[in-house]
C-alpha cells in the first residue's frame, strides 16, 4: 500500500462561521484572518494505492460553478485535484473508487464536471464506485434548510444517475476501519487506515484544524454542536489510545498532528509534514 496527499487547491471562509461561539480573541491566535475576517483552509485530500486499486477519499470542491459561486470562497494555490494527481503519475481514468467522507460541495464537487460542451454532467472517474452510505445518502438528498446550500444536486445526483454509487453499510470498508460522527451532518465517516506500521485518520470535517482541538470549538456549521462535542469525545479518547496520526483535510498549516492528554483535556502534540513521516 502507499498514500498520497493529494491538494485540490485552496480557499477562505469567515472565521466566525469556522468558529461559532468562540470569541475572535481566542481563535485568532491559531488561525489568524485577513482584514476582511477570511481564514485560509486547505481541501486536501488523500489517494490510497492498494494493489490494483486507487482508492481516492474526497475530492474538493471541483471546477464546474459559477464564477459568482466561487467567489464567495477566494480560491487560491497552484494545486488542482488532476494536477496533484498527475503528479504522482495517476489520470482520473485510474481512479477505481472515490470514497466520500460526506457530500457538502468542498468534499465531493471533483467528482462530477462538465462534458466538453458544457451542455450537462459527466463523472469525473469513469472507472470507479462512488461511496457514500445510505444516511448520508437521504439526508444530503432531502436537505434541511440548514444544509441546503451545501448539498449541491448537481455534485450529488449523477453519482447515482450514472451508475456509479454504492453504500457502505458497515463500520468497516473492504480497505480500512470507518468512525462514524454525526454533529457537522448525518453519518459524516472517518476512515482509520494502517500504514506503514501507524494509524492514520482521515478527519474531514469533525476536526477542521488543529485549533479546534479543544472541545468548545465547534464550527458555526454544525448541525447539532451537542453531537459534534460527543463525536470528539469518542474520537479524541480512540485517538490516544490508539496513538492515532491525524489527516487534515482543511487545515492550512498542519498536514498530519498527533494529540496528546492533558489536564485541559486533548491537545496539539506534534504537527508533521505528509513526507516526514512516510516513506514514499
Amino acid at each position: 500500500m502507499k498514500l498520497y496527499p493529494i491538494e485540490t487547491g485552496n480557499f477562505k471562509l469567515d472565521g466566525g462561521a469556522m468558529f461559532g461561539v468562540v470569541p475572535k480573541s481566542l481563535w485568532q491566535k491559531t488561525n489568524p484572518s485577513d482584514t476582511n475576517n477570511m481564514c485560509s483552509w486547505a481541501m486536501r485530500c488523500l489517494l490510497i494505492e492498494d494493489g490494483d486499486r486507487l482508492i481516492l477519499i474526497d475530492n474538493g470542491m471541483g471546477e464546474k460553478q459559477s464564477d459568482k459561486f466561487f467567489g464567495y470562497y477566494y480560491l487560491f494555490g497552484e494545486e488542482s485535484l488532476i494536477s496533484s494527481l498527475n503528479k504522482y503519475g495517476f489520470q482520473p481514468e485510474d481512479i477505481t473508487d472515490v470514497f466520500l467522507t460526506h457530500l457538502h460541495f468542498d468534499h465531493c464537487g471533483g467528482g462530477i464536471k462538465w462534458n466538453k460542451d458544457r451542455t450537462s454532467y459527466e463523472p469525473t472517474f469513469k472507472n470507479a464506485t462512488y461511496w457514500s452510505n445510505k444516511k448520508h445518502w437521504h439526508w444530503a438528498t432531502k436537505p434541511n434548510d440548514r444544509e441546503k446550500a451545501s448539498f449541491l444536486k448537481e455534485n450529488i445526483l449523477p453519482m447515482q444517475e450514472f451508475g456509479q454509487l454504492k453504500f457502505v453499510d458497515e463500520a468497516h470498508f473492504d480497505a480500512f476501519e470507518i468512525f462514524y460522527a454525526y454533529g457537522h451532518t448525518e453519518a459524516q465517516m472517518i476512515p482509520l487506515i494502517n500504514y506503514q506500521g501507524k494509524k492514520i485518520a482521515f478527519v474531514a470535517d469533525l476536526l477542521p484544524s488543529a485549533g479546534h482541538i479543544p472541545l468548545p470549538y465547534v464550527m458555526g456549521y454544525d448541525t447539532r454542536p451537542l453531537l459534534t462535542l460527543e463525536d470528539r469525545k469518542s474520537f479524541y479518547q480512540k485517538a490516544l489510545e490508539e496513538d492515532l496520526y491525524l489527516f487534515m483535510e482543511h487545515d492550512y498549516d498542519n498536514e498530519v498532528i498527533r494529540l496528546q492528554d492533558t489536564e485541559k483535556g486533548a491537545r496539539l502534540k506534534e504537527s508533521f509534514k505528509f513526507s516526514e513521516l512516510f516513506s514514499s
